[in-house]
């Protein structure tokens, strides 16, 4: 389809909150979110870079810290939120550590991150989504998730840990828990809807991320030269996202449509038949439920 981010709906009077705005497709997808009306809030871990990005933004945006790879900082951050919530981007993520590493609640890094941290959030947020008329929570996965398996309910041990499968995991994760979103909202009765999107291949700062793979001192100095000529621009990756936040159906995936969906226009994205698994995703969930204590009560 030939949507663009021109086409956003004014969203004025509306809040959203957008996980890892300081940096990647987060910052478009904020800036074009407070463009065109909305109260955003960049939820990151770099308060600082969190606040030059709000800086340029359009109407009073403000920034909170949140530190997904710590449950006490998620149930800090939704302690601290006060009023209706409109609009919940799942966004931010890590990607790829070469070695084995550990939330400080002692979950691998990218399933405790990438996927228990928004989970928690959601759920502890809930409440204020309902309480606006019209809630969405969008969640961004990867087309990486065709590497997940059913593994993923293992939680990427050291055991078996290898660096592009446990992402894929982490990632297979996010659409599971978007899917089984709408279909808990949607048995319940629920206005909230769950949509999910992928931004392709995109030239953000996600693999420089010390974190990630720019825990290699040669990727790290390396990626912010070659990705921006190989990949499309990060703003070209929000694309997707900000219409799931907007426009796409309940229950929908989005991503780039050209190029086995790396760039292009957007339009449904594929999904990989672990992540059209119902009963994995229930899995999922209950086990979800049983790491994080975050139940989500209609």
């Amino acid at each position: 389809m030939s949507w663009k981010p021109a086409d956003l709906p004014d969203l004025t009077g509306r809040t959203a909150i957008v996980t890892g705005a300081n940096s990647g497709i987060g910052t478009p997808t904020a800036r074009e979110l407070a463009a065109h009306g909305a109260t955003v809030v960049l939820a990151c871990r770099d308060v600082e870079s969190g606040r030059s990005v709000a800086a340029s933004l359009a109407g009073s945006p403000r920034v909170e810290h949140l530190d997904l790879a710590s449950q006490a900082s998620v149930h800090a951050f939704v302690g601290r939120w006060e009023g209706p919530l409109d609009l919940l981007v799942n966004n931010a993520g890590v990607m790829t550590p070469p070695r084995h590493r550990e939330t400080e609640d002692g979950f691998e890094l990218q399933f405790g991150t990438n996927h228990l941290g928004h989970f928690a959030l959601t759920g502890l947020l809930l409440p204020a989504l309902l309480e606006a008329p019209a809630p969405r929570v969008v969640t961004v996965s990867s087309i990486a998730h065709h590497n997940g398996r059913d593994t993923l309910l293992e939680g990427n041990p050291t055991s078996t840990y290898a660096p592009e499968r446990a992402y894929g995991n982490s990632k297979l994760a996010n659409l599971l828990f978007a899917q089984e979103l709408q279909k808990r909202s949607t048995a319940a009765a629920s206005a909230l809807v769950s949509t999910a999107a992928h931004p392709g291949i995109s030239a953000t700062g996600l693999v420089a991320d010390p974190n990630g793979m720019g825990a290699n001192r040669v990727v790290r100095a390396v990626a912010p030269f070659v990705m921006p000529v190989i990949f499309q621009s990060a703003a070209a990756g929000a694309n997707p996202t900000l219409y799931a936040a907007t426009e796409a159906e309940p229950g929908s995936y989005t991503g780039p449509q050209w190029l086995r969906e790396t760039r292009g226009p957007v339009g449904p994205a594929r999904r990989s038949r672990f992540a059209r698994d119902e009963e994995l995703s229930l899995r999922l969930w209950e086990l979800s439920e049983t790491l994080t204590g975050v139940t989500f009560a209609f």
